[in-house]
């Protein structure tokens, strides 16, 4: 019995040392587990508090494209293709040009203004329109094949890598894009038919070749002139020589004729060389042209008037323009004491080509002395005015002199009477 308390006991205590044991495992494991979180999590507060956040990387952005990336073109033609250099960055950075997958026979340039470039500077923050001027000029070999083919332009610098993908398609019926560009700034122009018309255009050459444009103009109405002034020539020009790749600045002056009625007037100039042939619709639209010319029926400006009697002089208004002239005011200007009255001096409307009769009663002071005299007659409204200047002859009555002259000739009687009574003795 008491061997078997012993064993009892032990088994006892056996099981109660490993009980203890695995609670003591469970308690370290735990503390373990506890320390390290605590230790991590303080890890990464310090870490988060301490460090500050990453900085922007700063540099070049650029974008290399272009207007038209696809064009269509006929075995041995030649186009152009205008590209532009952007940058979103804060790094400028120079980088060198190149084309690459170019199909044998084809030829290319980078143009830069008049002149080849394989590089060119890219600055910060530089916008499409602060781009340098710059094309790629592109010929195309007479024995091409048909099809479409890919080319791809690189910029490479620095801390740059811009590709830009073209695509030309080759086809024999392709009518192709125009080498050149005749352009204005304003096309369209109005004004009165004095007005001389000039219009700001630019001329561009997109061929890989110098070339010589012969200027004209079609469609000009009869009494009209239209001028072509190329930039820093001191004449006029028939035709203007423009370098590959380059433009050049020409002035058309259009100047309309005299009695050019209202309305919209197109002329078509045209840039020729070759076979290219440039068209540049201008429009003119004439407005209302005001003109006013005051006259007499016979054009004589003259009169002849009687002191304190009233002489009647025919007056004209004519309509030298092409609008109506509404509501036309006469006025007038004369010496002191004299009066000038109009039988109308409002006239309502007078038609373009048209004129108008005013009668104007010009009676000279009682005691004004024979001579020459100014009358000024204005013919006026809100768009026209013209002035005439009628010089009146203030005389005497036949009568009068009559008297003065029998009284003259008896004076010479009795002096003549006179004499001989005296002279006798």
């Amino acid at each position: 019995m008491e061997k078997a308390t012993v064993r009892s006991n032990r088994a006892g205590i056996a099981k109660n040392v490993v009980l203890a044991g695995v609670l003591c495992s469970a308690i370290a494991a735990w503390s373990f587990t506890s320390v390290n979180a605590y230790a991590a999590g303080s890890s990464t507060a310090s870490q988060s508090e301490t460090e500050a956040p990453a900085p922007t990387v700063s540099g070049t952005d650029v974008v290399f494209s272009t207007d038209y990336p696809g064009v269509s073109v006929k075995p041995g033609d030649s186009t152009t293709f205008s590209l532009y250099l952007t940058n979103d960055g804060d790094k400028q950075d120079t980088v060198e040009l190149s084309a690459a997958d170019l199909p044998d026979g084809w030829t290319g340039s980078f143009k830069g203004s008049s002149s080849e470039v394989s590089m060119v500077h890219v600055a910060a923050a530089q916008t499409k329109e602060a781009s340098p001027t710059l094309s790629y000029a592109l010929s195309i070999p007479e024995d091409a094949k048909e099809g479409t083919y890919n080319l791809t332009l690189e910029a490479k610098g620095d801390s740059t890598d811009a590709k830009l993908p073209l695509t030309v398609k080759v086809d024999k019926n392709e009518k192709g894009v125009a080498a050149g560009e005749f352009t204005a700034e304003y096309p369209e122009q109005q004004g009165a038919s004095s007005t001389n018309f000039s219009f700001s255009t630019t001329l561009k050459n997109n061929g890989s070749a110098n070339a010589t444009y012969a200027l004209a103009a079609d469609n000009v109405p009869d009494g009209w002139t239209v001028t072509f002034t190329p930039s820093g020539a001191s004449a006029q020009s028939a035709s203007v020589p423009v370098d590959a790749g380059s433009s050049s600045s020409i002035t058309v002056a259009v100047t309309p004729s005299k009695d050019a009625k209202q309305g919209d007037y197109e002329i078509d100039c045209t840039a020729t060389s070759g076979d290219e042939t440039l068209k540049l619709p201008l429009t003119v639209t004439v407005t209302g042209t005001y003109g006013m010319t005051l006259t007499t029926p016979s054009g004589n400006l003259s009169a002849k008037a009687y002191a304190g009697e009233g002489k009647k002089v025919t007056l004209e208004v004519q309509n030298t323009g092409n609008v109506a002239l509404k509501n036309v005011q006469l006025t007038s200007q004369a010496s002191t004491d004299w009066n000038v009255e109009f039988d109308n001096s409002t006239i309502d409307s007078i038609d373009p080509g048209a004129s108008k009769e005013v009668t104007a009663t010009i009676t000279p002071a009682k005691d004004a002395v024979i001579g020459d005299y100014v009358t000024a007659i204005t013919a006026k409204n809100d768009n026209a005015s013209s002035e005439a200047d009628l010089r009146v002859s203030v005389q005497n009555h036949t009568g009068w002199g009559v008297v003065a002259i029998v009284i003259i000739a008896a004076l010479v009687v009795s002096l003549g009477a006179i004499i001989r009574k005296f002279g006798r003795r």
